[in-house]
């Protein structure tokens, strides 16, 4: 533990402490990692428990884990950089760049008039989807895992999650399926942002991972992020934990290294360390640049953390399924571009200021920045219980405005 900076108080700041260890000791999670920066200063870098507790390896700030949809914040932020250079602009129809997606159709579910069973109507698409569209997910696409409607179970079918596959090839699947909604019409978490990092690859002639590395990763100094494990890094692989009852996290696939995994996936590939992503939260904050390195331009950080879902936007049925991520109305709070951003200093159930973004993962992570109090916090964890991950989540961003001054 840092020595706390002024503007935290320590004794306060180590509930948090206290509350992880607990955790760890009752087995509910196999250890984790936190890191808080408060006005340019580190307030807490900490490890707890173990990283392989089988093997009862000790947990170590420089872990590495997979961070899942936290990739999506720089698949949006290397598209941007592409903005910026004129290659592109969010007002473009995807198939200006990616022909396949043209003409697609849109599922529509009706009773059958025989057996009543519901059916799928396919109707056209009533306009293109933007590259704007790919990046606040209101192009239509879905997740195949997260329900059960008709197009999701062809989602299934089609096995659009395989990380054995190129961001082409599911593309090319993509193309062969309806959509879920009408493009512009409605907020659905879903695939689009691996559709983005495609769109990336093909722009800049680029592979995902090597565009990151010569634009954004390699930059900033991200010497731990990547979608692979380069070499020795195995060993600082934070492993879920087998077992049942409340520790319980064997959704997370263990890391094989027979099989290494081959999609850059935009959308959730990446794997990264807390410090690493610290990096990137600090270029956010500081209007796109690190310690004199610039990757993005300061009105592109502000239009990335600004609110962009419209009023009388329709949410998926699955949209509460983000729990405190939620991009909703009643819990003050939208999503930007890549981000959750907070437009309300009530009515979300968790601490925080207006104008803070955030987003977290499937198999456990979390971050946010608070702009307002010079704050970048940051959760590793291998968590996938969606309950579960919302309880860790609240609780710190609990603990951690609590122990502020």
């Amino acid at each position: 533990m840092a020595t706390t900076p002024r503007g935290f108080a320590q004794a306060r700041l180590q509930r948090l402490a206290e509350q992880l260890r607990a955790e760890v000791d009752s087995g509910a999670i196999p250890g984790a990692v936190t890191l808080i920066v408060h006005d340019g200063r580190l307030a807490c870098f900490e490890a707890f428990g173990w990283r392989n507790a089988a093997e009862r390896r000790r947990m170590t700030p420089d872990c590495i884990f997979r961070i899942a949809s936290m990739t999506k914040p720089l698949t949006v932020a290397a598209a941007l950089q592409l903005v910026e250079r004129g290659e592109i602009a969010l007002g473009d129809p995807v198939e200006r760049h990616l022909p396949a997606l043209a003409n697609l159709g849109v599922g529509r579910e009706v009773a059958d008039p025989r057996s009543g069973e519901p059916r799928l109507e396919i109707e056209p698409a009533r306009r293109p989807i933007t590259v704007h569209d790919l990046m606040r997910h209101t192009a239509g696409f879905t997740y195949g895992t997260t329900g059960d409607s008709l197009v999701q179970r062809a989602y299934r079918r089609s096995n659009l999650i395989d990380d054995q596959q190129s961001n082409a090839q599911l593309v090319v699947k993509l193309a062969e399926l309806p959509l879920a909604h009408q493009p512009g019409t409605t907020f659905e978490y879903g695939l689009s942002t691996d559709v983005l990092g495609h769109l990336v690859e093909v722009v800049s002639g680029l592979t995902l991972e090597r565009y990151f590395a010569e634009h954004l990763t390699g930059p900033l100094g991200m010497t731990d992020t990547s979608f692979g494990l380069r070499n020795g890094a195995a060993e600082r692989l934070a492993e879920p934990q087998a077992g049942t009852g409340a520790g319980e996290t064997s959704a997370i696939p263990r890391f094989d290294p027979g099989r290494p995994v081959l999609w850059h996936s935009g959308g959730g590939g990446l794997m990264s360390t807390a410090a690493d992503y610290a990096r990137f939260c600090r270029m956010l904050l500081n209007f796109g640049e690190v310690d004199g390195v610039r990757v993005l331009a300061r009105k592109s950080i502000e239009w990335m953390t600004a609110d962009h879902l419209p009023a009388g936007l329709a949410y998926g049925a699955h949209t509460r399924d983000l729990g405190l991520a939620a991009p909703l109305p009643e819990l003050g709070q939208s999503y930007g571009l890549g981000v959750g951003v907070r437009t309300a200093a009530g009515l979300s159930p968790v601490p925080g200021s207006p104008g803070d973004f955030y987003w977290g993962g499937a198999t456990g992570p979390y971050f946010w920045v608070d702009p307002r109090e010079r704050l970048i916090c940051i959760l590793m964890l291998n968590e996938p219980d969606a309950a579960r991950r919302a309880r860790y989540r609240a609780l710190l961003r609990a603990l951690v405005y609590q122990a502020l001054d």
